[in-house]
């Protein structure tokens, strides 16, 4: 099964019904499959094939969606990038994934080093006119031609980058087999929804959240709303409008849209399944949503890049076990084990390993992109290493009561302290870096940083960010920078974290705290 055979099987079957919304365009199916049927004959025409890679690197839009099937349908490879990253990060990703191809939207500073870096890339230009790129707008304009018949080992659909305990992001492979087993069959079942409903999309298409609600649109037949950036009355608006009745969000979106749900719940009347992740959702907010939307269903889900969906809770054990992330969808297994790899006895930690059957045939990726030492490192007979440690209880709901990888929730996305810190000691005047996550009433989590100086140098907590803006994407860098004489340490060298974690709390506290 394959996410392009699914979509043309649908624009069979509603060729009227309306597919997708974005701005003031409104495609149906019919149109939309032809949509992509053009732009798939013009990448044929321009050498795309199968296996080849494609970053799309596109703010929300008609666009992306036709090059995502397009390249589908060649069997080719997305490397979706978000447009928040910067010219350091997008480069390391082209370097790493080896693109035949970059689409992007005008000569924007992000994308320059990597355009220069792959200077045999076929450039492709959306929305406006770039010296030396191939125009969007022909491929749309390109004579239909019959697709290849792709061979049933071309699998791979997506390559996602997601960072880790090394700093360097890494591209894990979702095959077609993941996302249709997850986001067509398994979400279905779990959350209740169908081809009758309206799917929102307010954040980026690239990113995995995004990514994940448009899988379930265009699978089950539904109508999939695209707002091209985020806000909080906007939204509103949008749900009103176009009678949406599934949104996925983050606790931090939550946060922002209760003011304006208050202001008139009547305007989400049509809601009736809100699926949150991301960073723990706190109970006061969940009571404050559903007392304003009685009609609408929460479900919470923990999920990675790597794995898919692992746990959910329903809306009915939101508040019966509001500290757990959930217990097991049927058919995935898990494990919690000890640094030895022995099971734990129940309630108490270890790390938590998942196993979906082989690798890439259900919902765990395939592997990371041309790095087969650290696949083999993550993945066992089948089992994946989440790098988060966890408790289960008798009932079998499951605890996250820390992370292996050091990672920080801020806003719905991860940040890896590991990639931060890197990006800190670039600075010549740092010496030593850690970095930590702290609550954060809005995004959940925040950056904090906490900074050895280099001997002779006095950096400000205002040089330093302003150091690191150019390495890592604007969410990624510190909210909060602590210059100290020395980091604490083990008598291996080794930074203590929690001691950093308990005294931030009095470090903030002092008037001159950045």
């Amino acid at each position: 099964m394959r996410l392009d055979t699914i979509l043309r099987a649908q624009a069979v079957r509603f060729p009227d019904k309306t597919a997708l919304v974005c701005g003031n365009e409104r495609i149906a199916y019919r149109d939309l499959e032809r949509r992509i049927a053009h732009v798939a004959s013009g990448l044929r025409q321009q050498g795309l094939g199968a296996g080849d890679r494609i970053v799309v690197f596109l703010n929300n839009g008609v666009e992306i969606v036709e090059l995502f099937y397009a390249a589908f349908s060649l069997g080719a490879i997305v490397v979706p990038v978000t447009t928040r990253l910067t010219s350091h990060e997008v480069q390391h990703i082209c370097a790493d994934s080896q693109p035949f191809a970059i689409a992007f939207e005008g000569p924007g500073d992000a994308i320059q080093g990597a355009l220069q870096a792959n200077p045999d890339a076929l450039r492709i230009a959306v929305g406006t006119s770039v010296d030396g790129a191939f125009d969007y707008a022909r491929l749309r304009e390109a004579a239909i031609a019959p697709l290849p018949l792709l061979s049933v080992q071309s699998d791979d659909a997506v390559i996602m980058y997601t960072s880790g305990t090394t700093g360097s992001p890494k591209g894990a492979i979702i095959t077609h087999a993941n996302i249709v087993t997850q986001h067509c069959f398994i979400n279905a079942v779990e959350w209740g929804i169908s081809r009758d409903d309206h799917y929102l999309v307010t954040t980026p298409l690239a990113h995995r959240t995004g990514f994940a609600r448009l899988s379930n649109a265009l699978t089950l037949g539904g109508t999939l709303v695209v707002m091209k950036k985020f806000d909080p009355k906007q939204t509103i608006e949008t749900i009103a409008n176009e009678q949406i009745s599934v949104i996925g969000m983050v606790p931090t979106v939550c946060r922002m849209m209760l003011p304006q749900i208050e202001a008139d719940p009547e305007k989400c009347a049509s809601l009736r399944r809100i699926v949150v992740t991301g960073e723990a959702f706190p109970v006061d907010l969940k009571r404050r949503f559903i007392a304003l939307l009685p009609q609408v269903r929460l479900v919470s889900f923990f999920a990675m890049t790597e794995v898919g969906g692992v746990t959910s809770l329903s809306h009915e054990e939101q508040f019966e076990h509001a500290a757990s992330i959930g217990r097991p969808t049927p058919g995935v297994e898990v494990r919690i084990v000890d640094d030895a790899g022995n099971a734990v006895a129940t309630g108490e930690a270890g790390e938590l390993l998942v196993r979906v059957g082989e690798p890439g045939r259900y919902s765990v990726m395939r592997g990371y992109y041309n790095r087969p030492e650290e696949t083999a490192k993550a993945i066992e007979d089948g089992w994946i290493r989440t790098g988060d440690v966890a408790r289960a209880d008798d009932d079998g709901y499951l605890y996250i009561v820390d992370r292996k990888k050091d990672m920080v929730l801020s806003g719905g996305f991860n940040i890896y302290t590991k990639e931060v810190e890197l990006a800190l000691l670039a600075n010549p005047d740092v010496a030593e870096a850690a970095v930590i996550g702290i609550p954060d009433e809005i995004f959940g989590e925040a950056v904090v940083a906490f900074v050895e100086p280099q001997p002779g140098q006095s950096p400000t907590p205002q040089s330093i960010v302003e150091a690191v803006r150019g390495l890592v994407a604007g969410y990624k860098k510190p909210k909060h920078v602590f210059i100290v004489n020395e980091l604490p340490r083990n008598s291996l060298g080794k930074v203590l974290k929690r001691e950093l974690r308990d005294k931030v709390g009095d470090l903030l506290k002092e008037p001159e705290a950045s």
